[in-house]
């Protein structure tokens, strides 16, 4: 995951980001080594996602979440804000990581669909 030009995360069974590579530090701003693993509420409150009306993206509506709860890929259009505040628009898909014990969390991919938008301040 860290060979990839593409921003990826991932994220254990119970959603905790443990990782994110460097292509993702680009896009929020903040490399992993500066952050470390974090949970669900923590990224969810630093880089969102959000809708299109910059309102918060319910957990359970999260690629990653769906994928990890599930057992099955998941796909959504949403927007993240960088830690300058600036906001991407990414389509992200996420793929669970299966074993013989279950789901043992999740990666996702994302890709900037559009240019950053400066914070509203």
């Amino acid at each position: 995951m860290s060979a990839l030009s593409t921003p990826a995360f991932l994220v254990d069974e119970g959603g905790v980001l443990v990782f994110y590579n460097e292509a993702a530090g680009v896009l929020l701003g903040k490399r992993f080594e500066e952050l470390g693993a974090v949970g669900p509420d923590e990224w969810g409150s630093l880089f969102g996602p959000f809708d299109e009306d910059g309102e918060p993206i319910p957990y359970d509506e999260l690629p990653l979440v769906v994928a990890v709860r599930s057992g099955r890929p998941a796909h959504a259009n949403f927007e993240i804000r960088s830690a300058d505040g600036a906001r991407h628009t990414v389509e992200a898909s996420a793929l669970p990581i299966l074993t013989t014990h279950g789901s043992q969390g999740a990666i996702a991919v994302f890709w900037p669909t559009a240019p950053a938008n400066e914070a509203e301040h």
